[in-house]
Order: structure tokens, then C-alpha cells, then sequence
């Protein structure tokens, strides 16, 4: 059964924008942002994801340890984040169609925080704030059902997968199927979702913007349960994600190292052979010489073979 939801005048407007945003990042080859972007961004999604769940560790302190250096703060936050760090270096390894797969990566992100990881619950729960009980989520023997058909919607709805990963994670939460995790699992699970569809989401921190608006993300999901309908938090998500490629996109200006250039270069041509001015056709905002040098960088780390001279010259990726 597909979830309710309708598609609003506001939905529309911000997959436009979305759409627009996506084609502007192609052309400047920013599905793929510089390393350095890459490695900050990642920091940032797993420290907001973390603070959104009362996590105090700080950007520095989690590059400490993915550094592998000692820290000193709560045992519970240092898990929380190691757990965090490897679920996110083998992101590439989950399915995001694949309920099995999300418990998998459930195990990974709570292993050593909860009695059974990755396990979906058996038990009622109502999620609180304060004294007061927000939402009850449904019973345990609902679970699995419910599961089944949000994952068969997955798979099998003709929407786009901008408004099926909102619809996702609203329902994830919605559902609640683990006894503690669900909000970062759902927010994981949304960017798996996302990534699917253009790989630039797997670097966007779009879970730093939740975290800086995360009275209106509750609010939304709390508007959205009494609706009974997801719709609001999928316009609350969509404007979320346009506001990340926005931030994405203002700083385009920043210098592109050889290295990075070569690694998107190497994700258009795969294993074609290519020339120096095919290569310039691609990066079309750098001089011959920069090019020059790409090339040699590339071919003296073994990245590249070459053969012949000069104009002559021609490159394999090996």
C-alpha cells in the first residue's frame, strides 16, 4: 500500500529547484566535491546526526578519531561515533532497497549502545518529550508488515526518488521498528536513498541543516502524525536538500586539486583511451599546462600508461 502523501504546489516547486541545482553541479563536475570538501562534510553529517540525539563530541574531536587519536569524553559518545565513522566508510556496501541491509547497518550504528542491534523490536513504545507522550508508535507484531510494504513502496512506486526518500524516512520514523536509533538510521537511510539517485548526496551535510532546524524537523514530524500524511515533512526535507546543494554550490569556487580533477576525469572516461585535449575538453577551466601536469602526476603514481609523444600521446586509466 503506497503511504499517504499528496504532491503540493510546494513540493513541485522545490523538486524544480532541486532538479535545476543537480544540472548546475553536473556541468561544473561537483557530483564528486574535492577531497578535503569531501572528508569535512562527512565530519559535519556525523557529528550533527549524532548532536541531533544528544551526542557531545565536536567536529574536532571526531577528526581526532578518524585520525585514530585518543580523546577524552563520554565513553557512550565515542562509541556512538566510532559506530558512526564505520557505517559511513562503507556506505558503498549497503543496499538502500534491502530491509536486511538496514539492519545491518542499524547493527553497525548501535552495536554496543543497545541490547540487541540491528534486531527490529517486539514491544510497544511511545517516544516522549519530557513528561509528555508525543507519539505511539505501532505495536510490535506491526513491524514487520509495515516494514514490508514501506520497502515494497521503495522499490516499486513510479515517484521520483527525491520524494520517495522524504516519504522513507517520515514513515521510518513513523513506524519506529528499532527500541533506540531511529532517527539517525532514517536520516542514513534517506542520504542512501538520495545517493542512488545522484552520487553528490553521498557528500552533502544534509544533516547539519536538520540539526540547525531541528525544532521545526520535530515539528513537522509531529504535524505530519496528526495529519496522517506525509506531506509537510516532504516539504520541509525538499527545502532542506535544496538548501545543501545551494551551500554546494556557492563554494564551487574552490580550487579543485590534480588529484581530484583526474579521480572525476576518471569517473567520466572509465576505460576508454583518452588524449591531453580530451582531457581540457572535460575540466575546461584549466590552462594546458595544468593539464600537463595532471597527466604526469597521474602517470608518475602509476594512475595512468601512456604511449607515444607529444601529440601523439594517448592515456589509459589502469
Amino acid at each position: 500500500m503506497k503511504p499517504p502523501y499528496e504532491i503540493s504546489e510546494t513540493i513541485i516547486k522545490f523538486v524544480a529547484l532541486i532538479s535545476e541545482k543537480l544540472g548546475e553541479i553536473k556541468a561544473i563536475h561537483l557530483s564528486k566535491p574535492p577531497t578535503q570538501l569531501r572528508k569535512k562534510n562527512k565530519i559535519k553529517t556525523i557529528q550533527s546526526s549524532l548532536e541531533i540525539e544528544g551526542n557531545t563530541l565536536t567536529t574536532e574531536q571526531i577528526t581526532a578519531l578518524i585520525d585514530n587519536k585518543r580523546i577524552i569524553a563520554p565513553q557512550k559518545d565515542i562509541i556512538e561515533v566510532k559506530n558512526a565513522i564505520k557505517v559511513y566508510n562503507q556506505l558503498n556496501s549497503y543496499n538502500p532497497l534491502s530491509l536486511k541491509s538496514m539492519c545491518d547497518a542499524h547493527k553497525v550504528l548501535m552495536n554496543g549502545l543497545v541490547d540487541s542491534p540491528g534486531k527490529l523490536r517486539g514491544k510497544s513504545v511511545g517516544i516522549t518529550k519530557g513528561s509528555k507522550i508525543t507519539h505511539i508508535a505501532p505495536p510490535g507484531e506491526m513491524i514487520k508488515p509495515l516494514l514490508s510494504d514501506l520497502f515494497r513502496y521503495l522499490k516499486n512506486s513510479s515517484d521520483i526518488d527525491l520524494i520517495k526518500s522524504c516519504v522513507f524516512h517520515y514513515e521510518l520514523e513513523f513506524i519506529h521498528p528499532f527500541i533506540d536509533g531511529n532517527g539517525r538510521i532514517g536520516r542514513l537511510w534517506q542520504t542512501l536513498i538520495l545517493k542512488k539517485q545522484n552520487p553528490v548526496f553521498e557528500f552533502l551535510p544534509i544533516e547539519s541543516l536538520i540539526k540547525d532546524r531541528q525544532s521545526d524537523y520535530y515539528f513537522v514530524l509531529s504535524k505530519s502524525d496528526k495529519s496522517g500524511k506525509s506531506t509537510q515533512f516532504i516539504e520541509f526535507m525538499l527545502e532542506i536538500i535544496n538548501d545543501s546543494l545551494e551551500d554546494l554550490l556557492n563554494i564551487q569556487n574552490l580550487n579543485l586539486t590534480g588529484v581530484d580533477r583526474i579521480s572525476h576525469f576518471r569517473d567520466f572516461i572509465k576505460d576508454d583511451s583518452f588524449t591531453r585535449q580530451d582531457y581540457l575538453k572535460f575540466h575546461k577551466n584549466i590552462s594546458q599546462a595544468t593539464a600537463s601536469r595532471d597527466l604526469k602526476m597521474a602517470t608518475d603514481k602509476n594512475l595512468l600508461k601512456k604511449t607515444g609523444e607529444r601529440r601523439t600521446t594517448k592515456y589509459w586509466f589502469i
